[in-house]
């Protein structure tokens, strides 16, 4: 695994992005918010949802690493 992966940077932006949300969800909203949404806590369900998928960004980093293939010969000129 490579510290430097896209996906792992990706992940990690999710997930903080998602632990914020879930946080202002939680503890940050008001009645006058939940109002203007329908009723719906719209931080609280994208924050879930962005955690969930920085959770599959980072196990799919996880599970399928890159590495370069240095046994293979360079392809001949024509």
């Amino acid at each position: 695994m490579r510290l430097f992966d896209l996906r792992l940077i990706i992940a990690f932006l999710f997930g903080l992005y998602g632990v914020v949300l879930v946080v202002i969800g939680f503890g940050f909203t008001s009645d006058d918010d939940l109002k203007k949404a329908e009723g719906v806590n719209i931080n609280l369900w994208a924050g879930i949802a962005m955690v969930v998928l920085a959770a599959l960004f980072a196990a799919w980093a996880m599970l399928r690493p890159q590495f370069a293939d240095t046994d293979k010969q360079p392809l001949k000129e024509l």
